[in-house]
């Protein structure tokens, strides 16, 4: 038992993003019956809809579950008030400032944890009383910081300042990855991109199939002067870069990217003029499989892995 799952009384210490249009109940529920920590991404989801997946997650496990909170969307107070009208134990926030709300979830006896993408930010999140934080290296997929720093230096720089407990997300999908983060610091890991190819992710089959075949350099990050985003290079993206060509500004950007795109691209499969987040790691993702045999298999490949390490000699 480490700090992580003793954290959170889970098995491993692996917590599935919770990613928008992707993490419903089913992929949430999947992931915390196979030993993980599952999340419900309520980014995408209208309060009621929040409220139902919940509801349905409580019925699929008995084991914990959390929901992940982008503070800057719409409706964030409804959204609080079900979190905790539900009984939900664990709340991932991001996308805003952890001081807002973790007052209010921890007097409600819920856990938080802020992600962020800096050693300033991850220490205002200690200072506002987070349990722990993710720290996401310019790897992940969806959202991203500003300043591309990788994972590789991310954990260790954070770790060096902070004394709460650091879960490592961005460019982690297997089980030597999973050591890897763990020896620079880590204390657990946060997987979003494989999960998002599972069984049990609500993404369309056509957003799956895609995930499976990008390869090394099919990603990139864009729309820093949004907010910065990993995308599938596709028509869309494509669309991006020729108006960054032609010196669009803002409100160029803003136009092109309307309402709805990435329900568009990942949740209805519309592969040419879709938003199609995904971290650089879907490169090493060959095969859509269940939320337990991904597990499995990364417990598999970290164990191999450390025995591995241990045998090395200078």
């Amino acid at each position: 038992m480490n700090k992580i799952t003793k954290l959170f009384n889970i098995k491993y210490p692996i917590i599935q993003g919770g990613m928008i249009w992707v993490s419903g109940y089913k992929l949430a529920s999947a992931v915390s019956n196979a030993g993980g920590l599952g999340l419900i991404g309520a980014g995408s989801m209208y309060p009621e809809v929040l409220r139902e997946h919940i509801q349905k997650c409580k019925k699929s496990t008995t084991n914990p579950f959390g929901v992940n909170v982008p503070m800057l969307y719409p409706n964030i107070d409804e959204i609080m008030k079900i979190i905790v009208e539900e009984g939900v134990k664990i709340v991932f926030t991001s996308a805003g400032n952890p001081k807002t709300w973790t007052p209010y979830l921890k007097e409600n006896g819920i856990q938080v944890i802020h992600v962020v993408s800096s050693t300033v930010f991850a220490l205002k999140a200690q200072d506002a009383g987070v349990d722990a934080i993710v720290v996401e290296g310019f790897e992940a997929g969806g959202h991203n910081g500003r300043d591309e720093t990788t994972t590789l230096t991310l954990i260790p720089m954070v770790k060096e300042k902070i004394k709460i407990p650091v879960i490592a997300a961005g460019g982690i999908g297997t089980g030597r990855a999973m050591l890897a983060a763990m020896a620079l610091g880590a204390d657990g890991v946060q997987v979003g991109s494989r999960f998002a190819a599972s069984l049990e992710s609500s993404a369309h089959d056509n957003f799956k199939q895609t995930i499976v075949e990008v390869g090394e350099g099919g990603t990139q990050l864009t729309l820093k002067e949004l907010a910065p985003v990993r995308l599938v290079k596709n028509k869309f993206f494509n669309d991006v870069q020729e108006l960054y060509a032609n010196h669009g500004n803002k409100e160029d950007l803003i136009s092109l990217l309307g309402r709805a795109r990435a329900k568009r691209g990942m949740f209805e499969g519309d592969l040419i003029e879709g938003e199609l987040e995904i971290g650089q790691v879907a490169g090493l993702i060959h095969e859509i499989k269940s939320s337990a045999t991904i597990i499995d298999e990364m417990i598999a490949e970290f164990k191999m892995a450390q025995n591995e390490v241990a045998s090395f000699s200078f």
